[in-house]
């Protein structure tokens, strides 16, 4: 074979892949999910990433509304979370009674979503019930908060001796665990909200937000405690955080109605 015909072969062979691949552009395409032929299926991969990127942007709105609602009801004035301080001024069992809280926060959330879920599967009409007297209680506690802000007090944290561990954890389960006002909130409120989300990942991405709000309150409240004890012994201070709590509950509320 002389160079003339190997080259008019080579031709021909290129046409033939050529137009194979032109010709298999359509059914190509809807196999491929990333757009991974040319020309105008380009726009399959460009769509593709401004679906994922509009997914995941809508994803933050439940994940940011569960952190808002989880952190306000932390940060009110409570036994526990004078208990956590002063074992963070003292640097004593910080790491494990903090993982403790949060821990069981986590649980608790956990139950609050599970629980309005399962509601909402038995019956639509309680789950319309469950919905209105979380924003109800939203409503009113934004209103107590800001009644709150109005008379300011102080954190005071009592300079008591060391105690061991397991002192320290149980009374850190007895403030967490045999509080009715902790599964009023976690419980029946976090789950109440989380009932103004979509079932899947938006009501995961609720819950792992209030998660995070409990795991980064606890522990900048341990870990932070020298630097925080100073700032909330100020009733002024309480006032400000008193009434951002309102404005985020009644946000909150507003956002569950409609």
């Amino acid at each position: 074979m002389d160079i003339f015909e190997l080259a008019q072969e080579t031709c021909a062979i290129s046409d033939g892949f050529l137009g194979g691949v032109i010709d298999g552009q359509a059914d190509g395409a809807a196999n491929a999910p990333f757009g991974y032929w040319v020309g105008d299926d380009v726009h399959l991969s460009a769509d593709g990433a401004a679906h994922n990127h509009e997914s995941s942007r809508t994803m933050l709105t439940p994940a940011f509304t569960g952190f808002g609602t989880a952190f306000a009801l932390i940060v009110a004035i409570g036994a526990q979370n004078a208990f956590v301080l002063r074992l963070g001024l003292m640097e004593l069992h910080v790491f494990w009674v903090c993982l403790f809280c949060a821990v069981s926060d986590a649980i608790l959330i956990a139950l609050g979503v599970a629980g309005a879920n399962a509601i909402g599967a038995i019956s639509p009409f309680w789950l319309m019930i469950l919905t209105w007297a979380g924003a109800a209680f939203l409503l009113a506690y934004g209103a107590l908060s800001l009644r709150r802000a109005l008379r300011p007090e102080a954190l005071i944290v009592a300079a008591q001796g060391a105690g061991s561990l397991k002192a320290s954890i149980l009374t850190c389960f007895a403030l967490t665990w045999l509080n009715p006002h902790v599964y009023l909130e976690t419980v029946g409120l976090i789950g109440a909200v989380s009932t103004g989300f979509s079932e899947g990942q938006d009501k995961l991405a609720f819950a792992l937000g209030a998660v995070i709000a409990s795991i980064v309150f606890f522990f900048c409240l341990g870990y932070g405690a020298r630097v925080l004890a100073p700032i909330f012994e100020r009733p002024r201070a309480w006032a400000f955080l008193d009434v951002g709590t309102a404005l985020v509950m009644w946000a909150i509320a507003i956002m569950l109605i409609l």
